[in-house]
């Protein structure tokens, strides 16, 4: 089914976003940008289907919350708001409007996320090895560490529970995990898990080459949200129905 799909931010995502909806059979029927913000005011159930919003994390919310407020179904992968997650959730009830959030629409770093926290949950008993991550982005990311990598972390550390948190390289007190934030040239992103011993070292790592995975999967979750009457889904939801892959209880 064609779907009309808004655009909110039209940057490199934006645009290979476009690409692929387009390339599916949808319909583009706005482009919101800073320039035409007032636009957003316009979206409704009529004329939208669903809107994929990827900006930044000063304007997620608003555009988010403006959304939800006239009932218009949202995809974001926009990072760096979460802190109004109770707000979003809120929303969702109060006008019964399906909301869809990824970190990450990379159907390969959802597959990481997978493994990642069943390799923590081997290596929490094995008190010789010292773990730690890095992330390296483009230059334009504005927030560190990235979405992808705070979700890593959260998922690591569930099985950590003699950690306190995670904090930046350098930054980072004994006990914290330590995440190495960098940015440089135009990097997709890469995540890595390092579990380092005095003997050996074992790495987890993920690398995207281009943004064009996780514009597929911006996509896919449009379709998949387009369908939902209301709630809040990721890509666990997403990829059960979707692709049939279960991920199980670790």
């Amino acid at each position: 089914m064609a779907l009309n799909i808004a655009l909110i931010g039209y940057g490199k995502m934006g645009k290979a976003i476009e690409s692929i909806a387009r390339e599916r059979g949808h319909h583009i029927t706005a482009i919101i940008r800073r320039q035409n913000q007032e636009e957003l005011q316009t979206l409704s159930p009529q004329n939208t289907d669903v809107a994929i919003e990827f900006t930044t994390p000063e304007s997620a919310f608003d555009n988010i919350r403006q959304c939800l407020q006239q009932q218009v179904p949202v995809v974001s992968g926009s990072t760096g708001w979460l802190e109004h997650l109770p707000e979003v959730k809120q929303l969702i009830e109060t006008h019964r409007t399906p909301f869809f959030y990824a970190p990450n629409f990379s159907i390969g770093v959802n597959l990481f996320f997978l493994v990642n926290r069943l390799t923590a949950r081997l290596m929490s008993s094995q008190p010789q090895y010292e773990v730690s991550m890095e992330e390296v982005h483009h230059i334009h990311k504005k927030d560190a560490p990235s979405g992808t990598a705070i979700r890593l972390a959260e998922d690591l550390l569930a099985y950590y529970p003699q950690k306190q948190g995670w904090a930046l390289a350098g930054e980072a007190q004994a006990g914290q995990l330590p995440i190495e934030a960098k940015r440089i040239d135009e990097v997709p992103g890469t995540h890595i898990v390092r579990y380092r011993s005095a003997d050996d070292q074992i790495e987890l790592k993920h690398e995207a080459f281009s943004r064009h995975g996780f514009a597929y999967g911006a996509v896919l979750a449009a379709e998949f949200l387009a369908q939902q009457s209301a709630g809040f889904f990721g890509m666990e939801q997403l990829l059960q129905s979707q692709l049939g892959i279960s991920f199980p209880s670790l």
